[in-house]
């Protein structure tokens, strides 16, 4: 379970930003905080919703699994 786990990514990855309408790729920088807020949901083990930079934005589960580390403690801010 990822969902109110904080990552820090070691590479950049690619997200998307979605405002109901449309979809834009979104490119969350290397060294970037992300804290994953739900998923993965059960009929889509695949994508999870994170904050970045104060934007909801969706992720591949394994690109924040294999590209980021888990970051405990309340020292680094999302």
């Amino acid at each position: 379970m990822l969902s109110g786990k904080r990552f820090q990514l070691k590479r950049e990855t690619i997200s998307i930003h979605t405002n109901g309408v449309e979809r834009n790729i979104v490119l969350v920088p290397e060294g970037a905080i992300v804290e994953v807020i739900s998923g993965p949901k059960p009929d889509d083990k695949r994508m999870v919703e994170i904050v970045w930079d104060t934007k909801v934005l969706v992720m591949f589960a394994e690109d924040i699994q294999t590209r980021g580390d888990e970051v405990t403690g309340s020292s680094a801010g999302a």
